[in-house]
């Protein structure tokens, strides 16, 4: 769905309004949202796995296991679907793909199954993104902006952080909602151009709490233009 690094001003009334300046800081305001998502400082060092389970309208349900070692630099994903199963196992700069567990994969396979190192990347970056939010808007590169909006996003009133990048790391703009008594994140966006009100918005619900770090349970996926549902993440631990 959407790449953190690689991944309109007219938003839809219907979905957001109420808009005014919060007394709070963009730094502070996600300081405080780190604060309750990882209050022991544990993301850097992180090592868990956890299984996260797709459904959309559009395909079958598809079943990622996924294993981060942030300290070793270590990153496992097994996917499963429609009977098949396909694996990438990377550490640091090795990657080794397996089909239905076998490293001997056929030219026709691979583009069936669309395996490549290079997209082994993008899922670790995309997964470790995600799941390391918010603490990852700290990674160099990510330009926190000083103001805070708060705005009503269906009925419910949240501190809004608006998140851009170095041109080399990434072109969408984001924005973030967070709880303003917990400052838990419950909502983000993301805009290719936001004057055509493209990309897609996230809502967050219940907190699966992994190795420490208390991540969203389920994403629910909708499209900014027309809110038609992509589909939605389960997270479940996994290996413990």
């Amino acid at each position: 769905m959407i790449r953190s690094h690689t991944i309109g001003c007219i938003i839809v009334f219907a979905l957001f309004s109420g808009i005014s300046l919060a007394q709070i800081s963009g730094s502070e305001l996600l300081q405080k949202a780190i604060d309750f998502h990882d209050p022991d400082g544990n993301w850097n060092n992180f090592q868990g796995a956890f299984e996260v389970t797709m459904q959309s309208p559009k395909t079958s349900e598809r079943i990622s296991r996924i294993m981060i070692d942030l300290p070793q630099q270590v990153f496992n994903l097994d996917v499963r679907k429609d009977g098949d199963s396909y694996a990438y196992n990377i550490e640091r700069e090795h990657c080794e793909i397996l089909l239905n567990g076998s490293s001997t994969i056929s030219k026709e396979d691979l583009e069936k199954f669309w395996l490549s190192c290079e997209r082994g990347t993008m899922y670790r970056d995309y997964y470790t993104y995600l799941y390391g939010l918010p603490m990852k808007l700290k990674d160099n590169g990510t330009i926190i902006h000083d103001k805070v909006v708060t705005k009503t996003f269906k009925g419910k009133e949240y501190l809004i952080l608006k998140v851009t990048y170095d041109q080399e790391v990434g072109e969408d703009t984001w924005y973030f909602y967070f709880d303003p008594k917990t400052y838990a994140m419950e909502v983000y966006q993301f805009f290719h151009d936001e004057s055509k009100n493209d990309g897609e918005y996230i809502v967050l619900k219940d907190i699966e709490e992994i190795n420490g770090i208390k991540m969203p349970k389920i994403r629910e996926w909708y499209y900014n233009k027309n809110d038609e549902h992509l589909g939605t993440d389960i997270l479940h631990p996994w290996g413990s």
